[in-house]
Order: structure tokens, then sequence, then C-alpha cells
């Protein structure tokens, strides 16, 4: 776990505040989690124009991209998206049917029903970190995280997706024949070699069936 998920542990009680609790006593959106780096813009793109409007899922990413890019990022994959996409701010609440994309020079870390961010130091010389995102959704969603890692030329991601599978979320991995760049893909495999591997075309219609899934069988039960 790395420091920054730590700190979050330690300063979060884990449960959710009343003011981030669904309305109507509905069921907690699922969380996904998405990761990318170098050959990023196309796989995420992609995955965003596959996702139907009505999406139940939130989806919050990080891609890596320099310290000093503005929001054209935001503005070039809202494009491709049927749902807003936003850069959170400190405790954005998290909405289900939205995108969220780490701004560039920050972390974003997952609260039980809110983003925050940190400028605390990069790791693995990225800043947003894919683990710091993953590792505190695990802590925040549980078994309700899913996890995506698609193309990227280094390993950022792997720690973080090994720590959603041990709480019992799911870790989606792009196959690494059809990555951009394999080395972040199969790193991850490496580390959790029971996550789901799909070709790039097929993980926007995964992602759409495991959030509507989990949210029928939910409401079914309240």
């Amino acid at each position: 776990m790395s420091d920054y998920t730590k700190k979050s542990a330690s300063a979060s009680s884990g449960t959710w505040p009343a003011t981030y609790l669904p309305a109507g006593g509905q069921a907690t959106p699922r969380l996904v989690a998405l990761g990318a780096s170098a050959g990023g813009l196309h796989a995420v793109s992609l995955i965003l124009s596959g996702l139907p409007a009505d999406f139940s899922g939130s989806l919050a990413i990080v891609q890596h991209r320099r310290s000093d890019e503005s929001s054209l990022l935001r503005e070039l994959l809202e494009r491709k998206s049927r749902l807003p996409v936003v850069e959170p701010c400190h405790g954005t609440p998290i909405q289900a049917g939205h995108v969220y994309l780490a701004p560039a020079d920050y972390h974003l870390l997952v609260e039980p029903g809110y983003f925050a961010l940190s400028v605390d130091p990069p790791i693995a010389c990225s800043r947003p970190s894919i683990d710091v995102l993953f590792e505190s959704a695990a802590l925040a969603y549980r078994s309700r995280t899913i996890a995506v890692v698609l193309t990227g030329a280094n390993a950022d991601g792997a720690q973080g997706a090994a720590h959603v599978y041990k709480v019992g979320g799911t870790v989606i991995v792009q196959d690494p024949a059809d990555a951009e760049v394999p080395t972040c893909p199969a790193a991850t495999l490496e580390r959790v070699p029971g996550a789901t591997v799909l070709p790039l075309l097929e993980i926007a219609g995964q992602l759409t069936a495991l959030c509507r899934d989990a949210y029928s069988s939910e409401t079914a039960t309240l």
C-alpha cells in the first residue's frame, strides 16, 4: 500500500457520509477506476465512446500526461463520450453516470462518496498515479471497485490492481497483444493472474454489463 492510501485509510472511517449517500434508498453505484499511460488517448476514447448515456456506474480516469497540460485532454475525451467528463476538485461528490479525469499534476484519491486531490511526490515518476487511484478506490469501495488497466509503458497500476483484487473487486486488463504499449497490462497480469483479459473493443460492453447487473441485483433487495 502506498503512503498516500495509508494516510487516507487512517484519516477516514470508511463509512459513507450522509451527504453522499444515494437518494431514495438506491444502491451505491459501482466505481470504475481506469488507468492508462502511453497510447492511452485512443484506448480511453474508444471505451468512452462505447458507454451508453444511462451507464449506471461512476468512472474515474488516470491518464499519464505532462504536468503543464491544460484541459485539452478533458475536452478531447468529452467529444467521444455520452457522459459528462469533468476534472474533479478536492471534495467533488462521486455521481453515477459521470466520468472524472484526474487533473494534471495531482494524485486523484477516492474517499467514500467523494474525491480528494494530493500534490504529494510522484510515484514511479507519475502524478497522477494509477496505483494511488486504485488503492484508494479499494479502500473506499471495496468489492464495488472495478479496476481497468490499459496500454502503458511502465508498471504503474499493477500494485493497485492487486489491492482491488484482494478486497474482492474486479480487475480487467487490456490484452497485452492488443495494447499499443503492452508493459503496463503485462505487469498487472503478473501481479493479478486471475484478472479478466479483454481486447480493447470488448471492455466498454463488459463495464456496462457489470455495473448494470450489480445495480439491478442490489435494488431488487431494497
